[in-house]
């Protein structure tokens, strides 16, 4: 049944977490022209809100609509995604990703009551996607120097053991009679499509009329770099400064493996930063058109119900101008307005 076009409706697309960003995307293009069909405008644009991981779906659907670019290393942008939006808003979105993604599928999660082991993690395409972008710091050592270790490569994996290629994993599986070989090809598939999920969203874009507004959390100590720690000829990763066991006297772990974020997202990821000096430029590998960013003193999982993040929220959507854009024409069709979560 049409909707009103007179009113702002606001939808909510609640979307699997687990499942890779491209299938996500897919799906939040379903939503979008069904928007359009409940509006009777095939042409409307919708402003997103999109929390966390929902970010970097719609920046994904932004430059490259429902199409998957990451069999292999070209990223054609089609900007198809952009012909349908008016205004994205990110919240606590990592937009070079998170050190701690890389640790759950390491050591496991516990979410709630609940534990998920990393062999269970594994089998989730959009974990891998959260990884630290590959120009990111994102490994030290116990002497706060930095690793250069690629993260996207599986023989790193295999050969620290960690995650499924931890000796303990092969004993596991043979008593299940599932087959750990078949995914440790799906882990070294994964890994590969993860690495090119990152850099097909900081290659150059041709101009575009949609631009970024950041809102995210910069008050809280952050997991910025996990740090490998050798404990009988074993490599550890440890994410906290606390869970370093041989310290070495004059090493700040705090100031080398924590930054100012939201507890899960660092500042500089949130700006899609390398660095958190704001004299010090963008990487010119890293293609990201902001608009403008407002700070939160919020937990990541807070954020959304954060009065500040509210005011802000409704200044940006309802205000019939946009601070980096020119007016718009007060008569255009009404935008609802759509929420990517997890």
């Amino acid at each position: 049944m049409p909707v009103d076009p007179k009113k702002r409706w606001y939808y909510v697309f609640a979307f699997d977490w687990r499942q890779d960003n491209v299938v996500t995307a897919r799906k939040l293009d379903a939503l979008i022209e069904q928007i359009r069909r409940d509006y009777g405008q095939p042409t409307l644009k919708v402003d997103v809100i999109a929390h966390s991981m929902g970010g970097l779906i719609t920046r994904y659907y932004l430059r490259y609509g429902t199409k998957d670019v990451l069999n292999g290393n070209d990223f054609p942008v089609n900007l198809r995604g952009a012909a349908k939006l008016h205004t994205v808003i990110l919240l606590g979105t990592p937009n070079l990703g998170s050190v701690s993604s890389v640790h759950r599928l390491y050591n496991g999660w516990t979410l709630g009551l609940r534990r998920i082991s990393a062999e269970t993690l594994a089998t989730m395409p959009s974990l891998y996607q959260l990884f630290p972008h590959p120009l990111n710091d994102w490994l030290i050592a116990s002497d706060g120097q930095p690793r250069n270790i690629d993260l996207f490569d599986v023989g790193v994996w295999r050969t620290h053991g960690w995650s499924i290629f931890a000796d303990s994993m092969q004993a596991q599986f043979s008593r299940q009679g599932e087959n750990l070989a078949a995914l440790q090809r799906y882990f070294a598939k994964q890994l590969e499509r993860a690495r090119r999920f990152v850099w097909a969203l900081t290659v150059p874009l041709p101009e575009t009329p949609v631009k970024l507004v950041v809102f995210g959390g910069d008050c809280v100590q952050t997991p910025a770099r996990l740090l490998a720690e050798t404990v009988n000829g074993e490599t550890l990763l440890r994410l906290m400064p606390d869970d370093v066991k041989r310290r070495i006297p004059g090493v700040d772990y705090v100031q080398r493996m924590l930054e100012p974020g939201d507890g899960l997202v660092t500042k500089a990821s949130l700006l899609a930063r390398q660095d958190l000096n704001p004299t010090a430029p963008r990487s010119l590998s890293i293609f990201f058109p902001l608009a403008y960013a407002v700070f939160l003193c919020e937990n990541h999982e807070r954020l959304t119900g954060n009065l500040n993040f509210q005011d802000n929220l409704l200044n940006v959507l309802l205000s019939q101008e946009r601070p980096w854009d020119q007016p718009q024409n007060i008569n255009e069709s009404p935008v609802p307005m759509v929420l990517t979560k997890p």
